[in-house]
């Protein structure tokens, strides 16, 4: 009786209910998430100790964070998919399964990545343009060095939180991010400003935090509602891992292509921030990255709005596809692709408009007039498309939930490695430092032109699908009337 109302609710109740139902919660677990290094950021930078050197070794370690998310996202977002589209199908004991290896998978993952990145700190640190400068090398090596200790426990506690919003609890995944984030929130400036514990004070705050989501996580698993595993789906299967990973493959690479080209925007910066009249200084030369780092936290918030609109409506989505409600499917495409657009109108008028008040926050009181008037023209630049780059994220995940992995991903890694890196690289050869500001939205721009093809085949496929369903239904309701009339 209660998987029966969970499954019920998504394919009967108002679609734009369901949305903000599970929507909600998953943009608050997102931004919660997304508050664990931006918080940090900005402690860091109000730390006069610290400022934008500790601001540029932050910037130099996100990427690297963000590998982590991407093998835990792929796993999580994989099992979500999974289990919405088996509840959809009837199959409870499939979904069951699939969770087990999904706990399995994010756990050996983990462990690796750690040591990968306990064994190679040095090269993975330079490879991401942590040689800047001396200082901003040391901090970045002693940021990272904690931050890594924490990859376990921060991959397991995003892996399953989609996995307990499949499992028809989304208020119970925003908790428990929320209460990580918190704990990080109360613990930076204690051990930053009164311990004096510097960028390992903000990274142990983290990685508390992180325990701690973590570990509700854990007790969510022994207490699931609709898809709690036994012992024996704790078992890998191999074909069941590779359906959930191929699932979970476009989280995985709009993640991990855009560490690419992180790792690309913050070489470009080095190396043509190297050949700038004023950046080129010693004194001077972290501040590209620095700031150019808080740009992408700014737009870290806004994806993170987008991509929790998105990825809360993948069980909706996956349900009704599995029940072969193709109309409520498109309904819904439509009420997020205006959702998405105006989160991104809303943001294209900060950036323009309120570029010195987002400054502020990340230290520039503590700055030269160059720190300000970089990061204003850096806001206005970069993140001039900003609209079209929420659409583009919501047809990325929306293709996915859908089932259709292979386009979301090529669209995801056209996106991310074709523009991202390759404007990236070849456009500060004409335009110099300001070049590296001009690939962010001739990326989105392009992308956008193609993610169009996308929308308009997808409309057009969920249409015949619905009238399809309809010219069946009719002849049955046909059948019924002849056989009402003949018994009486």
């Amino acid at each position: 009786m209660n998987e029966q109302k969970p499954n019920t609710s998504l394919g009967e109740a108002p679609v734009g209910s369901l949305m903000r139902q599970y929507a909600i919660p998953c943009i608050i677990s997102l931004l919660v998430g997304a508050l664990y290094n931006i918080v940090d950021q900005i402690f860091i930078a109000n730390a006069s100790y610290l400022g934008s050197y500790g601001n540029a070794a932050n910037t130099v370690v996100f990427p690297l964070t963000v590998i982590a998310l991407s093998i835990g996202v792929m796993i999580g977002d994989g099992c979500c998919a999974y289990v919405s589209l088996a509840l959809g199908r009837e199959q409870p004991q499939s979904a069951k399964k699939s969770v087990g290896n999904a706990v399995l998978m994010v756990l050996a993952s983990s462990l690796v990545l750690t040591a990968l990145y306990l064994l190679f700190a040095d090269g993975i640190i330079a490879m991401f343009g942590g040689t800047v400068n001396a200082e901003t090398n040391r901090l970045a090596k002693e940021y990272f060095f904690y931050i890594t200790l924490g990859i376990p426990f921060y991959m397991f506690g995003q892996a399953m939180n989609p996995v307990i919003r499949a499992d028809g609890s989304p208020r119970f995944a925003m908790a428990s991010t929320l209460a990580g984030a918190v704990l990080n929130i109360i613990l930076d400036p204690v051990f930053i400003y009164i311990f004096r514990w510097g960028m390992m004070g903000a990274a142990v705050a983290t990685v508390l935090g992180q325990i701690v989501t973590a570990v509700l996580a854990v007790w969510y698993l022994l207490h699931m509602k609709l898809v709690r595993p036994g012992k024996r789906d704790f078992r890998l299967e191999f074909s069941l891992c590779r359906q959930c990973l191929l699932l979970g493959l476009t989280s995985f690479l709009s993640q991990i292509s855009l560490v690419a080209s992180m790792a690309a925007v913050n070489n470009m910066i080095r190396q043509y921030g190297a050949l700038d009249p004023i950046f080129g200084q010693a004194q001077y030369a972290q501040i590209p990255m620095a700031v150019v780092g808080i740009v992408m936290k700014f737009f870290q918030i806004v994806i993170s709005i987008v991509v929790g609109m998105a990825a809360g409506c993948i069980p909706i989505v996956g349900f009704n596809m599995g029940a072969g409600k193709q109309h409520r499917v498109r309904d819904l495409f439509t009420r997020l692709l205006l959702a998405e657009a105006t989160v991104g109108a809303i943001a294209l008028l900060i950036v323009e408009f309120l570029p010195h008040q987002l400054i502020v926050l990340f230290g520039a009181a503590n700055e030269s007039a160059y720190y300000t008037s970089f990061a204003v023209k850096s806001f206005r630049i970069y993140l001039c498309m900003v609209i079209f780059a929420c659409v583009n994220k919501a047809c990325f995940i929306f293709l996915q939930a859908m089932g259709k992995a292979i386009p979301s991903t090529i669209l995801s890694m056209i996106r991310e490695i074709l523009f991202g890196v390759g404007l990236t690289v070849l456009l500060p050869m004409f335009f110099g430092l300001d070049g590296v500001l001009y690939s962010m939205p001739l990326s989105d721009l392009l992308t956008f032109l193609i993610a169009l093809v996308l929308i308009a085949n997808t409309y057009r496929e969920l249409g015949k699908a619905d009238i399809q369903d309809n010219a069946k239904v009719i002849p049955l309701r046909q059948l019924s009337h002849r056989r009402q009339a003949h018994a009486g």
